[in-house]
């Protein structure tokens, strides 16, 4: 089963899909990352099987963090790249830089030089 596809899962059809909070909050994607890393497949002969629970990949709490971090402004490479990194309590920034570091409009500081100048 793929993250957007529809999971066959009895629990899930009953239970459906964990809501999502808009916006999250830093609690949320903390928490988030936390279901990525935790829930993440793990290969079994019939498929991949997530991790924690043994319920079918992507489990209801993947997908409810990986919606959660992409609403907050990662996109599917960054949240694989947290998958692959492991560590559930790796810090994503909030608010999340879509298009990288914050620009303040004043040119970075000069780097200090290495070796004090002979006077």
């Amino acid at each position: 089963m793929r993250v957007g596809e529809q999971s066959t899962d009895p629990i899930d059809q009953i239970l459906g899909e964990l809501p999502v909070p808009a916006p999250p909050t830093p609690e949320d994607v903390r928490l988030a990352v936390r279901a990525v890393v935790v829930h993440a497949a793990e290969e079994w002969p019939a498929g991949p099987l997530c991790r924690d629970d043994g319920a079918t990949y992507p489990c209801r709490l993947h997908r409810w963090g990986r919606r959660v971090l992409e609403r907050h402004g990662l996109n599917g490479r960054q949240v694989d790249a947290l998958v692959r990194h492991g560590n559930p309590f790796v810090h994503v920034p909030f608010p999340f830089p879509v298009t990288g570091p914050a620009r303040t409009g004043h040119p970075p500081p000069a780097a200090a030089p290495r070796w004090p100048r002979a006077s």
